[in-house]
């Protein structure tokens, strides 16, 4: 695949629902859709394009992936996180990953970013479990799953361009796809959950074993704790992810200028 794409980025962005625009701040060199890769998924969930992306982003070289894959589809683990593995042997070394989540801390509001700082994995398996892939550790150590160094950065940036509505919080992982009853969204945050999704976990694990950085934020898309909650539906996930993805690649971008 390597002679295919003629660039060496160093830099990974995995653009989760309702924020594939951020593709439009790329310059393009080379796009590769899924069925084109042996071995890969097909994403079958709406707003998921599938496709990678290769190109410049604020001066950096970056590959995007436009769709992901969920473990709700179908795919075992192994299949979901098979990107990662790609990404590893281009030889990425910074993963971007970002998401559209429900709000199960009281204090966020629709549209607020959150920068996750750790998550929970609520899934009923392990991307890691099977035979080691010698890229990492049996036992890789999760402590720093979201680099400190790259929080402290968007910390920098959100200051710099006085971004509004971002918080940072504790991811919780679910396999999905119902979205989650009042009684779980109360249980998920009293277990230490800020947002819930149904995605981005097994992709940080794979990408720590494999040595790589990764930051992560999610969109909170609705609220599913508070006096009123929410009825969610994918068209205001949808929806509320293309609002916020301004401030997205203002962040984004921020940080890509400084690294």
């Amino acid at each position: 695949m390597q002679e295919r794409i003629n660039v060496q980025p160093q830099i990974a962005i995995i653009l989760g629902t309702g924020l594939g625009e951020m593709a439009d701040e790329i310059s393009v060199t080379k796009e590769i859709s899924y069925t084109d890769i042996p071995n890969f998924p097909i994403s079958t969930v709406e707003g998921h394009d599938g496709k990678l992306i290769f190109g410049t982003l604020a001066g950096k070289e970056v590959m995007a992936m436009k769709g992901r894959f969920h473990y709700y589809e179908g795919y075992s683990m192994q299949e979901v996180t098979f990107p990662i593995r790609v990404m590893y042997e281009l030889g990425i070394k910074t993963l971007f990953v970002s998401n559209a989540a429900g709000g199960a801390n009281t204090s966020f509001h629709v549209g607020d970013l959150m920068i996750i700082t750790d998550h929970i994995n609520g899934f009923p398996d392990n991307p890691l479990r099977g035979k080691n892939i010698p890229t990492g550790p049996r036992f890789p150590d999760m402590h720093f799953a979201y680099d400190p160094q790259l929080i402290a950065l968007a910390d920098e940036v959100t200051k710099e361009n006085s971004l509004e509505g971002l918080v940072k919080g504790v991811y919780y992982g679910t396999q999905g796809p119902s979205y989650e009853t009042p009684a779980e969204y109360k249980a998920f945050h009293t277990l230490g959950g800020d947002a819930i999704g149904m995605s981005t976990v097994p992709e940080v694990i794979v990408a720590r074993h494999c040595g790589i950085k990764v930051f992560g934020i999610s969109v909170i898309t609705n609220m599913g704790i508070s006096d009123q909650p929410e009825v969610a539906s994918h068209e205001e996930v949808q929806r509320a992810g293309k609002e916020a993805g301004q401030r997205m690649k203002i962040l984004i971008k921020g940080m890509l200028e400084k690294m």
